[in-house]
């Protein structure tokens, strides 16, 4: 069923695709799902910038032009799903320990298209997952430390280490009532490379497939 509904949503976000563009992709299932649709566009599209080494590789297999982010000055186009997602189209992202090159590439693109399932559209952020945060080793007793400082605890991810080298924490029983205030203050502690809570580059466009094989788009400027 949710295969389903992510192949649903990522069937509607091809419309987005404009002609001789560079596009972001993120990683994770559903973006693995776009991207074999994303085949079929592949004559409207210059070129990829990708986040993670597995979207990469199955990009290679299309025969995609892959373009180097520092290599280009700006991205039309970023395709990315999430954890989770609220109306403020805010997001914890980062359960495939991609999340430091999906905020810069989000960052660099005009528009960030958000493609999930309805099971990821939440009232509140934090109930359903963790929330991850890349840190340098080092530094992992002393972050533990200052997230308990706010009534959170961090487990570090069993063997997990991220493509620029890093591992990652999952932290859970974060107050995010103010979620830009926490992505600040874990942002803010010495050793932390990136917070999975995307609350300052949110979603521009919502794409959300739904149990009853319907579709829902959010546009932020509704």
């Amino acid at each position: 069923m949710f295969n389903k509904l992510k192949i649903l949503a990522a069937k509607s976000a091809i419309k987005y695709i404009k002609n001789n563009n560079i596009i972001g992709i993120g990683s994770g299932t559903t973006i693995s799902h776009f991207i074999d649709i994303l085949f079929t566009k592949k004559k409207n599209i210059k070129g990829i910038v990708s986040a993670s080494k597995s979207s990469t590789k199955k990009l290679k297999k299309y025969k995609f032009n892959i373009y180097q982010i520092n290599k280009i000055k700006k991205i039309g186009i970023y395709f990315d799903s999430a954890d989770e997602i609220n109306k403020k189209m805010q997001m914890i992202k980062g359960g495939g320990a991609a999340l430091t090159n999906e905020k810069i590439i989000s960052s660099v693109s005009d528009i960030f298209i958000c493609i999930i399932d309805e099971s990821k559209y939440v009232k509140n952020l934090g109930i359903l997952h963790p929330v991850p945060v890349e840190i340098i080793p080092l530094a992992e007793k002393f972050i533990i430390r200052k997230l308990l400082h706010i009534g959170a605890i961090a487990k570090r991810r069993i063997n997990t280490i991220t493509e620029h080298g890093n591992i990652i924490l999952d932290v859970y029983k974060l107050n995010l009532h103010e979620p830009m205030k926490i992505e600040k203050y874990i942002n803010n502690i010495p050793g932390v490379i990136t917070v999975g809570l995307f609350t300052q580059r949110c979603a521009d466009i919502v794409i959300i497939s739904k149990n009853n094989q319907t579709i829902s788009i959010i546009n932020k400027k509704n």
